[in-house]
């Protein structure tokens, strides 16, 4: 039966696909910042009948993720992680990013995402067998120029797991990045400015999973949206800047 690890679950997309997944026979691994939530969506798991088990600890302690990783595949093998976990970026009043809210950005959503894929990597590799999946953003393909540490970050998940995704190939290893447009999560509505084409957590969580049983190298929606984002790289400065210039937002809480 599957054994499915989920970071950034306490909240948002990573609450909605824990309980996308649970059913009797699942076991999930959640993981989350908040203990409260996470015991909130740990419950609601074990109510549709998964085996549930919960770590709340910091995605930037690299040595503290390993073990628990480790241990948590000793115990089960991991058929499937999705590492989710990240935070927002940009400046509450829409200035530039200072230093400390970029490298913030940046060790949450890179290097925590990194310390969570990387043993993963090593474990299944080992095996010869799982999958993970990398929680991007359309913002990977068009950078927000309110959110440059966000979407610079968001880029690095693309390209990095596009490549792992070859190299992992042969050794039955899958790889997969998830690209969404905008969702509506508690993170998500910290962002004050036009969000078309929105959808609900669970219903991203549905589309995730189905990108993901059908080993989709990048999993994108909304479709139209997603077409235009990866379309954009491909305009002239001026005209990219120009569609750009409707996404602009400011964060309605600093940190």
């Amino acid at each position: 039966m599957p054994v499915i690890l989920i970071t950034g679950a306490s909240s948002g997309i990573g609450a909605a696909l824990a309980r996308h997944y649970a059913a009797p026979g699942t076991t999930l691994v959640l993981h989350g910042r908040d203990a409260g939530r996470l015991e909130a969506v740990a419950e609601a798991c074990r109510t549709k009948g998964a085996r549930v088990e919960t770590a709340r600890l910091d995605v930037r302690d690299r040595a503290a993720v390993a073990a628990w990783l480790r241990a948590a595949n000793a115990a089960h093998p991991l058929d499937l992680v999705i590492v989710n976990a990240a935070i927002n970026g940009g400046d509450p009043g829409g200035d530039v990013e200072t230093e400390a809210t970029a490298f913030e950005t940046l060790d949450v959503n890179v290097n925590g995402a990194f310390n969570v894929a990387l043993p993963c990597v090593t474990l299944m590799r080992a095996r010869g067998a799982g999958q993970i999946a990398l929680v991007s953003s359309l913002a990977a393909f068009a950078p927000l120029p309110d959110a440059p540490a966000y979407s610079g970050a968001k880029a690095a998940l693309l390209a990095h797991g596009l490549a792992l995704r070859e190299k992992l190939k042969p050794h039955g290893v899958r790889i997969n990045v998830v690209t969404p447009g905008y969702v509506k999560t508690a993170m998500g509505s910290e962002y004050q400015g036009w969000r078309p084409m929105e959808i609900s957590a669970d219903e991203a969580a549905i589309r995730i999973a189905r990108g993901l049983a059908r080993n989709q190298d990048i999993v994108a929606f909304p479709w139209i949206i997603a077409a235009l984002a990866r379309g954009s790289a491909l305009l002239p400065e001026s005209l990219r800047r120009l569609g750009m210039s409707g996404f602009k937002f400011k964060i309605r809480t600093g940190r």
